[in-house]
């Protein structure tokens, strides 16, 4: 190995532990509020339960399986790009871009009707509701919130890692970017795998 295959080998390694570190970081992120709402689920289970039912399960599967699928697609374009079908590569990552843009449409449609019936944290309605309602809602909005921000970020990543492929930056021997955005994308989708049980099909 020459000492410039060695100097990348390196660079790459520590790509990919810097990239695990901030990962084990937003899952702390997501674990603190997953703990926040599991107290207050035990606090008010009437109430968690009640407001729930407000929320639409069918959106809410209908998104998992979107990322599901997405999840799929980004894992795919990894393979490709490793086997030098850069097209390939970039057509998996705009499928995925496609599915990141229908979550984010039925989030959008979803939140809409919520504040369409001025179900919101400070609206008249929320305060009128008993605290731990107005607690479910907050913990949602706040989850679900921070999660889309986590879409949005994954989506500007791929679509940089489009751009670098069809430059010829990212290809079959140089693809870190690729694979740590690949990996984001995966924890915005596990993220969500737990979000969706917890919020929508609460008992």
């Amino acid at each position: 190995m020459s000492t410039t295959e060695h100097s990348e080998h390196i660079d790459s390694d520590t790509g990919k532990l810097g990239m695990w570190l901030f990962l084990f970081t937003e899952l702390f992120l997501f674990g603190g509020l997953f703990i926040v709402y599991a107290v207050m689920r035990s606090k008010y289970a009437a109430d968690f339960h009640h407001a729930a039912l407000e929320l639409n399960a069918f959106i809410g599967a209908t998104n998992t399986v979107v990322l599901l699928v997405s999840s799929m697609t980004v894992a795919m374009s990894l393979t490709a790009i490793q086997q030098k079908k850069a097209g390939k590569a970039m057509g998996l990552l705009l499928i995925t871009l496609i599915l990141a843009g229908v979550f984010m449409v039925n989030k959008y449609f979803e939140w809409g009707h919520k504040f369409e019936i001025h179900l919101y944290p400070g609206s008249d309605v929320m305060k009128s509701m008993p605290h731990g309602e107005i607690m479910f809602f907050g913990l949602y909005y706040m989850m679900t919130g921070l999660h889309a921000i986590h879409v949005i970020i994954g989506g500007i990543l791929l679509t940089v890692v489009i751009f670098k492929i069809n430059s010829g930056k990212i290809n079959a021997e140089h693809y870190l970017l690729q694979e740590n955005s690949a990996l984001y994308w995966h924890l915005v989708d596990l993220i969500w795998i737990f979000l969706f049980p917890l919020l929508y099909l609460i008992t």
